[in-house]
């Protein structure tokens, strides 16, 4: 007579359980208990210690949109992450358990002609964090593939590691507007990203940076990274224009104050759908405009612009917040003036 053997199954009891922010309606933040998910090959599982919040959370938040991109269901926000690798996957040879990592929220698949021509970011099958349907880093762990894992120093807090992610915004957005050293540069938009791109202009080895931005505030936050503050009614003045607000009207005003063959970038992401020129005025000094989607290649480049002390990012995180406060961090721009960056740490 034989006897039959039952597997064995894990218990809910057996089985770890992490929090996460769930967004489950608009406005509504509930941190809710989720099983840990084991790393797979090429993957890792990382302990989250810092997430910041950017303007695109609070938007989903709040509006519930981004152009195309629709929150139809419960969602974790968060993108900006940095943490610990708890675990590794088979096959995994960038990083170790136990390495201290900035995370790429951005997964290509690695095997379209986009991804093959090194323009991964570009990727029509991308997988980023905190963009609809994908859940994004507020969570106390999560699993991401090892890949988007870069090993950061020890002399790097975790909040600096969260701010690699704005801070390559800033690389990209000047390397697509073709900043070359000596150049006059115009920012317009002191928030996260502004304040980032302009250090990194400085970094780059422009002569001068100028912050445009209403907020004495984030005035002088922009005077605390060195650049300089600009009333906005020069003339042509700059050979490169970084927008990064994405207020009505400021690419074009910005784009007058550039020289003859000036170069601009828009970074700020616009509410409109259709943005004005006025091509019979700009055509005349023949100007080159690219356009900014998130970055490519920028972060070993992030990395060691904090970890070198040449961009000082921790001055920008105004703001800590728990996981349960997640909804309180969202809200805090319309909430409290003098704030910039506010980081959330799921492991407190």
């Amino acid at each position: 007579m034989s006897t039959a053997v039952t597997p064995d199954v894990p218990s809910q009891e057996d089985t770890m359980m992490i929090r996460a922010a769930v967004m489950t309606e608009l406005g509504r933040i509930e941190v809710q208990e989720r099983p840990q998910q084991e790393p797979g090959p090429h993957e890792a599982l990382v302990r989250l210690r810092a997430v910041g919040v950017c303007g695109s959370d609070t938007a989903y938040f709040t509006v519930g949109r981004i152009g195309d991109w629709v929150v139809d269901g419960p969602i974790v926000l968060g993108h900006e992450a940095a943490g610990q690798v708890l675990a590794v996957g088979e096959e995994v040879t960038g990083v170790d358990v136990g390495d201290r990592v900035a995370i790429e929220p951005g997964t290509p698949c690695r095997q379209c002609g986009e991804c093959m021509a090194g323009r991964y970011h570009l990727c029509p099958d991308l997988v980023f964090l905190a963009t609809p349907p994908y859940d994004g880093a507020l969570m106390e762990t999560m699993v991401i593939d090892a890949r988007n894992l870069h090993r950061i120093p020890a002399s790097m807090s975790y909040e600096e590691g969260a701010l690699v992610e704005p801070l390559s915004v800033g690389i990209w957005g000047c390397k697509r507007a073709g900043l070359e050293p000596g150049d006059d540069v115009l920012v317009t938009g002191a928030g996260p990203v502004g304040l980032l791109a302009g250090a990194v202009a400085l970094a780059f080895g422009a002569r001068s940076v100028a912050v445009t931005d209403p907020s004495e505030f984030r005035q002088g936050m922009a005077r605390d990274l060195g650049l300089g503050v600009d009333d906005g009614t020069g003339g042509q003045d700059f050979d490169v224009l970084l927008e990064c607000s994405g207020a009505k009207g400021v690419l074009a005003q910005g784009l007058r104050r550039l020289r003859p063959a000036g170069r601009a970038a828009m970074i700020g992401m616009p509410k409109e759908e259709l943005v004005g020129l006025p091509l019979s005025q700009l055509n005349v000094n023949e100007l080159s405009l690219s356009l900014v989607n998130r970055y490519n290649h920028t972060w070993p480049l992030a990395i060691a612009l904090v970890a070198s002390g040449r961009v000082k990012v921790d001055s920008l995180v105004t703001h800590h917040f728990s996981l349960a406060e997640t909804a309180d961090a969202l809200t805090l721009g319309s909430r409290v003036t003098d704030s910039v960056k506010a980081v959330i740490h799921p492991d407190r």
